[in-house]
């Protein structure tokens, strides 16, 4: 009998270990992966898969990061997703001490930096995520340098400036992804040059003067792609908006939808939903806009003209001298109300894209961290330089970690953890000593 026993037992184990090597085989053989994640932060996007199967060629990834650097693990796990979805992706981590005249050649800082190769073309990265590695491999599958014009010598926002209301970090970032942003003076040169895919106009603060704006109707008469920032009340843009056919109103948008999210700030446009747009494509995150101008159409001058920034039903055009409280007067134009335009035409074959928006504040250095605000500035960019093809390649930012709490939640929490959740386990520690007792 105790034979049989054993023999049974015996059995149950060997039956256990081969249905637990069954069970194994498959995840050896087959990875499975799943990401609960928000926003999939650990999975590529489609776009940036769809860009690896289109690749041919081997791609080539040298890391020169130091080896005590913990910064070699996320890369490392950032590439393994994109080695899963093309076989012939490779990457590598070099020392960049072990090879000092290569990374002074590369002009490799202290922080490190990662080098893609494609086709015997190379690019370097000083920052590492999707969306500049897949834009580093869509520019060397195309093989373009991009540059684009941002005008200055009027007080605009300039590209390079660090001031607040400057566009120094936006114009860093562009660079990351191969797009060069260039500060053009027309007082020095006499017209847009013939390699700057973009010319940009943001928020002037003084008139331009009569043969500068000749200069930039040239520019758009001949086909140019124009992003046009203006703030409210700036009326130094009124000559080139009327030639775009774009007329912007008096006073600023108000809305109350902003204290949903926490924003006691009328004048704070907040962007939940976007229209059918190829610059929206698979935009999922909210956009803020500190200070707009409501713009509306004017006399057709022949561009297909669409808003595409479009303000909420709570909002209005505040025209009141109480800017700085805006109220909602019954005689103020109640929303939602167009801050935003995209203007196409065809010029010579070509299609010609132009951007309007009564904002400047938004990439603008204190601003471009606000979630979704420097995705939408690439996405502006990329669609007016006409690379469709990265528009909807996203930018991943970390989701706020933070845990806010009201007083009495942290009151309750305290009562719970100190009090209530030390007297359950006495009490029960009691019971059970009363239940033993009794046996």
């Amino acid at each position: 009998m105790n034979v049989n026993l054993r023999q049974r037992h015996c059995l149950i184990t060997w039956a256990g270990v081969l249905l637990l090597l069954a069970m194994a085989w498959p995840g050896l053989r087959y990875a499975w992966q799943f990401d609960l994640t928000d926003r999939a932060s650990n999975r590529l996007s489609p776009a940036t898969i769809k860009l690896l199967e289109a690749l041919p060629d081997p791609v080539q990834i040298t890391a020169y990061i130091g080896r005590a650097q913990s910064l070699r693990l996320q890369i490392g796990q950032l590439l393994a997703r994109y080695q899963r979805h093309k076989a012939n992706f490779s990457y590598r981590f070099v020392d960049p001490a072990s090879q000092p005249e290569r990374v002074r050649e590369l002009e490799i800082g202290p922080q490190g930096a990662v080098l893609v190769e494609y086709q015997g073309r190379s690019q370097k990265i000083n920052f590492l995520d999707e969306s500049a590695l897949t834009n580093a491999l869509f520019q060397l599958s195309h093989a373009q340098q991009r540059w684009i014009s941002f005008l200055t010598g009027h007080g605009e926002r300039a590209a390079s400036g660090v001031a607040n209301f400057d566009y120094g970090r936006f114009g860093q970032a562009l660079a990351q992804r191969n797009i060069t942003a260039v500060d053009l003076n027309l007082a020095l040169t006499a017209a847009v040059p013939e390699n700057s895919r973009l010319l940009a106009i943001a928020g002037p603060r003084a008139a331009l003067l009569p043969a500068e704006i000749k200069t930039i109707k040239n520019y758009l008469d001949r086909g140019g792609n124009l992003l046009l920032l203006t703030d409210p009340e700036n009326r130094y843009l009124a000559p080139l908006l009327q030639h775009l056919g774009i007329v912007q109103l008096p006073g600023m948008l108000a809305d109350k939808g902003g204290k949903l999210f926490g924003l006691d700030d009328l004048s704070i446009i907040i962007a939940t939903t976007y229209p059918d747009h190829p610059i929206f494509r698979g935009m999922q995150m909210i956009t803020v806009y500190p200070g707009v101008a409501v713009l509306a159409a004017g006399q057709d001058k022949g561009f297909k003209a669409q808003p595409v920034w479009l303000s909420t039903d709570t909002s209005w055009r505040e025209t009141g001298p109480s800017k700085d409280a805006p109220v909602l007067d019954k005689s103020e134009q109640k929303g939602p109300l167009p801050f935003g335009w995209a203007l196409t035409r065809t010029v010579n074959g070509h299609e010609q894209r132009l951007l309007v928006l009564g904002d400047g504040d938004f990439i603008a250095n204190a601003y471009l961290d606000n979630v979704g605000n420097l995705d939408m500035g690439f996405r502006a960019v990329n669609w007016l330089i006409q690379d469709d093809n990265a528009i909807d390649i996203p930018v991943k930012v970390a989701t706020d970690k933070t845990l806010q709490l009201s007083s009495s939640a942290v009151a309750w929490m305290g009562f719970g953890f100190l009090l209530a959740l030390p007297t359950l386990f006495m009490l029960g520690g009691v019971w059970v000593w009363w239940v033993r007792r009794q046996k």
